[in-house]
């Protein structure tokens, strides 16, 4: 498929994930294959134009980290035309627009998903964004405030003649949160709502055949994946893989997972150094404990970790443990296997207690506290 003027090598996406797909996480993830475009984590467009470095943080960047989009919010037209000139001298091949996000402090500066509830507002910055730069300008939304305003469709429209080159659109209303599961008619609506530019879909997509689904069931050009990127690292590549001969490639096994582990955690400390990289690391490593099988003592071990050595230490003690769950080849035993990865749109009724410990972290309660 192609983004703009840009021909992509998979109609794959890394969707931008707050806290968690930072370049860490992207090289991570691009090493492993089949990803073709990713998007940095959101940042509050005021911010970077006063250089915080926070924000700088989130946005920095390297050469195997491309083609890459760099995801802006906030609701002022000349913070976010100034903001989107920055983005490209910055050397970002793309600006995308949060209209989707429903986190509290964002909505309240009339940002991400309160963009979808003023249309004419909305088409006015974003047309003044377009007219401020030479790479493409997308944008990220929901299908809407709630179930009584699915105005995704109708921005989509608007959206699409103001000049965007696509839309990414998570099929749930910002009122549901990440509750219930993914709408994959109302993202249907919004592919067909526009003439020409591609919408890729988004929401609930673990596994290579829950992304081929969405594709098939919505008519959309491509699918960007979030957590399902977390549980399976690997997704992109296998997806891929599916999508081109229709094979659905094994899970890796754990000494890849493990390596995969080790990699990403060098990075976060590469990137933040030692002992912050190695806090950081607390709340990315139980992810991949989740396809480990048992690993319980893992888990507590690993989110008190402080260095090199700490992360080092708990491996190997978590090594040595897990032993007794394996067979004399190292594989775990049938009955301690983790379940597989189902997509919600794709579980039966009545499945919900199978993979309720393979639920992915999401923010609880109203969607109103996040």
């Amino acid at each position: 498929m192609r983004l703009g003027p840009f021909e992509l090598s998979s109609n794959l996406f890394l969707s931008p994930l707050a806290g968690y797909t930072n370049l860490p996480m992207r090289l991570t993830v691009r090493e492993l294959g089949g990803l073709a475009w990713a998007t940095t984590d959101l940042v509050n467009a005021r911010s970077l134009l006063e250089r915080n470095p926070t924000a700088l943080k989130l946005v920095a960047s390297a050469p195997q980290d491309r083609p890459l989009a760099i995801q802006l919010f906030g609701s002022v037209p000349e913070e976010m035309r100034d903001a989107a000139v920055m983005c490209q001298e910055m050397g970002a091949e793309s600006v995308d627009i949060n209209m989707g996000c429903p986190v509290k402090k964002v909505v309240k500066i009339g940002g991400g998903s309160a963009m979808m509830t003023e249309l004419d507002k909305t088409a006015a910055l974003v047309r003044g964004m377009i007219a401020a730069v030479k790479i493409p300008v997308t944008a990220k939304m929901r299908l809407g405030w709630d179930d009584d305003n699915l105005t995704a469709p109708d921005l989509a429209r608007v959206l699409e003649d103001t000049g965007v080159a696509a839309i990414f659109v998570h099929g749930r209303t910002r009122a549901q949160g990440f509750s219930g599961t993914v709408n994959l008619r109302g993202i249907r609506a919004v592919v067909e709502a526009v003439k020409s530019i591609p919408v890729i879909g988004n929401g609930d997509v673990t596994t290579p055949t829950a992304a081929k689904h969405m594709l098939e069931a919505t008519g959309c050009a491509g699918v960007s994946i979030g957590r399902g990127a977390f549980y399976d690292p690997w997704i992109f590549r296998r997806t891929a893989h599916l999508l081109k001969t229709g094979e659905l490639l094994p899970e890796p096994d754990f000494a890849e997972r493990l390596r995969v582990l080790r990699r990403h955690f060098e990075r976060y400390c590469e990137f933040y150094g030692e002992e912050h990289g190695a806090r950081l690391f607390r709340k990315v490593a139980p992810w991949y404990a989740k396809r480990f099988g048992p690993s319980k003592p893992f888990k507590q071990r690993i989110i008190t970790i402080r260095s090199r050595a700490d992360f080092d230490a708990a491996v190997a003690d978590y090594l040595s443990w897990r032993a007794q769950f394996c067979d004399e080849g190292g594989e775990l035993l049938g009955k301690y296997a983790p379940a597989p990865l189902v997509a919600s749109f794709m579980r039966e009724p009545g499945d919900a207690e199978i993979y309720a410990r393979e639920s992915i972290p999401v923010p609880k309660g109203p969607v109103d506290v996040w």
